[in-house]
């Protein structure tokens, strides 16, 4: 038996811990011995409209691997790693499958690698949603948050001009440190319109905030839509979308993007840059798993930027 993190409906945090039985890999799958995990806004959302008792959440995990996979794929045995699963990482041991497995250099700490799956893999292929950046216009909504963060760093050594929307002034020397080059302040993302237009728009806001930036396009510009932080709804002018030319919105979901694009692949290019130098992740928190708790419900108020790692004992 283990130790996981499950679902509890009744409790303030709506999560509790609970003895679970350990897991059988499949032939693809390696058994990973969980260090270290971070949160996800989207993971803890769940968690708290979740009704399901016992349900184990969790995306993002770092640790060693303690059976290779049968198959003779992935890391070897011993190898530290970095992983994702679509449920279940926050446990004392997880079976991952290779193909969302990376092994770590030395320079990679494990906080570091636990910060990269969701986060460091969003920023990074809603990025690639279209042609190179040298020299484009680039805006992130969100430009605080653990994906925002990623994406200004990532925009930035890719060549482009990086414009960054935050709604917390005291915040801006954190975005400007990650990559941007212009912060703009705000609850709707009107004043970056002085720096566009965009080639490429990340927007995880929602509401006004993705119907301004949507106005703020360039011909045959795309916005990457991956979250609604704000509101899920919105009313933009269809008009003047379509007059842009060429302009598309695009419906991002991470568990529907490595179904073609492996998360190991990605998870490789960015523990790559962070073990270069070249990308630093930015863990604002660490603390004990046990306080998981009061750590998801920080995260959900905003009291940090940039992420949460918790370490697993």
């Amino acid at each position: 038996m283990m130790r996981a993190v499950v679902v509890k409906p009744d409790s303030p945090s709506h999560l509790d811990f609970r003895e679970v039985e350990e897991p059988s890999p499949a032939p693809s799958e390696a058994l990973v011995r969980v260090a270290a995990i971070s949160l996800n806004r989207g993971e803890v959302r769940r968690v708290q409209m979740s009704s399901e008792a016992g349900f184990r959440p969790g995306w993002d995990l770092a640790g060693t691997v303690e059976q290779a996979a049968a198959d003779g794929s992935g890391p070897a045995e011993g190898s530290r790693v970095v992983g994702l699963l679509e449920s279940g990482a926050w446990a004392e041991q997880v079976a991952v499958p290779t193909n969302a497995l990376a092994t770590l250099p030395d320079a990679v700490s494990l906080a570091q690698a636990a910060t990269l799956p969701v986060a460091g893999l969003t920023a990074l292929y809603t990025l690639e949603q279209t042609g190179g950046l040298l020299g484009r216009n680039i805006l992130v909504t969100g430009a605080s948050g653990g994906v925002g963060l990623f994406a200004c760093g990532l925009a930035r050594i890719s060549g482009a001009r990086v414009v960054g929307v935050i709604r917390q002034s005291d915040r801006e020397a954190l975005v400007r440190e990650a990559g941007a080059h212009e912060v703009v302040v705000g609850d709707d993302a009107s004043g970056a319109r002085e720096h566009g237009p965009y080639g490429l728009i990340l927007e995880s806001v929602g509401g006004d905030v993705l119907a301004n930036a949507l106005t703020m396009l360039a011909t045959d510009g795309t916005c990457v839509s991956f979250g609604a932080s704000a509101a899920p709804e919105t009313t933009f002018d269809v008009r003047s979308f379509y007059l842009t030319g060429g302009a598309t919105l695009y419906g991002f979901i991470l568990f529907h993007e490595i179904l073609t694009r492996p998360a190991s692949a990605g998870l490789v290019r960015l523990v790559r840059l962070v073990a270069e130098g070249s990308l630093e992740p930015r863990v604002e928190l660490e603390a004990p798993w046990e306080e998981i708790g009061e750590v998801a419900r920080r995260l959900i108020d905003r009291d940090y930027a940039g992420k949460a790692v918790l370490h697993v004992s």
